[in-house]
């Protein structure tokens, strides 16, 4: 039976799967700040276009502002950036069924944030990794699949999280798996993260700054300072894409780093994403992006933990001179951080 879902947030990872569960025959509607990319989706002369390499299509669905949209949802998929999570998650409060949930469809620590909103037991937590762009009303570059898991916050495998996980494997993701510890994939995802904010710095694409062999020891730097965190708070960290954790154990030798740094290369270089978002946000779009709820925290954490963090420390600076004007994206800002 097809699923009535409401995506809060249709930019790059909203659209996109929103899109595809739209055509698998899911009813959809569509929630988005910008009036313009809302008026866009909802023209049936229109409509919301997923282009690249991957798979075109074209859906018109209903869509609205947060402040026109009526009525209670049973799935409520959010999809905003992680810094607008707890405004997102009280504004769609209302609009949320009392035995629905929110799926969180972001990067970072955010279902937490959810949880603290909605009640945990309405938060299901997702880990993804799929290249999306937001191009302009209407359009998102879908660059890539990527690894995509779903799991409940308590580690239960619930009909309710089975069913999620069909309609994604129906509809958008075939490879997408369940898991029962789902903060493992998430701190994952916050040591590549670490990875791809430094790539924000410069101008290079993510394969093409991941494979500058001068900059190994800086990756090792990065994502040992997570995995550092995440061993003293007992968290694993699940590996994706190339991407492999325990690389950058502090008992890890340089090879192993190397070996996983090449893998994700070869991940990246075949895809229409040549750079992160993070970068897109700073670059093309000129706005803050999410280092506070995702660099930040490993190092408040680490901080609290008696783990230091110096790497990740200056890296959160670095990217807030970017943000405010002080500080050009050049290539050399890599080797500074290098150096730091």
């Amino acid at each position: 039976m097809a699923d009535r879902i409401l995506i809060w947030g249709a930019g790059a990872i909203g659209g996109s799967v929103g899109a595809f569960l739209k055509r698998a025959g899911n009813d959809v509607t569509f929630v988005d700040i910008e009036s313009e990319h809302v008026a866009a989706i909802g023209d049936p002369a229109r409509g919301l276009a997923i282009t690249g390499p991957i798979e075109a299509l074209r859906v018109a669905a209903p869509a609205f502002t947060p402040a026109a949209l009526s009525g209670t949802w049973d799935h409520i998929y959010l999809c905003v950036k992680s810094q607008h999570t707890e405004a997102a998650s009280l504004t769609l409060l209302p609009h949320l069924a009392p035995d629905g949930y929110v799926l969180s469809l972001q990067n970072g620590l955010c279902e937490g944030i959810i949880a603290g909103v909605v009640g945990q037991e309405r938060t299901i937590g997702a880990f993804i990794n799929h290249g999306a762009d937001w191009i302009g009303p209407g359009e998102i570059q879908f660059g890539n699949h990527g690894a995509f898991v779903v799991g409940e916050l308590d580690g239960r495998i619930t009909p309710r999280l089975e069913a999620l996980h069909a309609t994604i494997r129906n509809g958008f993701a075939p490879h997408a798996i369940v898991t029962d510890d789902i903060q493992s994939y998430l701190w994952g995802k916050l040591g590549y993260a670490a990875l791809l904010f430094a790539q924000a710095l410069g101008q290079l694409g993510i394969a093409d700054c991941l494979a500058r062999p001068e900059l190994l020891p800086l990756w090792r730097a990065l994502a040992g300072e997570v995995h550092a965190v995440a061993a003293r708070i007992g968290v694993g960290q699940r590996g994706f894409n190339g991407f492999d954790p325990e690389a950058f154990a502090p008992d890890a030798t340089e090879e192993q780093a190397r070996r996983s740094v090449e893998a994700m290369v070869a991940f990246n270089r075949p895809n229409a994403k040549t750079h992160s978002g993070i970068w897109r946000d700073l670059a093309i779009r000129k706005r803050r992006t999410e280092v506070d709820v995702q660099v930040l925290p490993v190092v408040q954490t680490g901080a609290a933990n008696g783990v230091d963090c110096p790497k990740c420390r200056k890296l959160t600076e670095m990217i807030h001179e970017i943000e405010d004007g002080k500080r050009p994206m050049t290539d050399d800002n890599l080797l500074e951080l290098l150096r730091a």
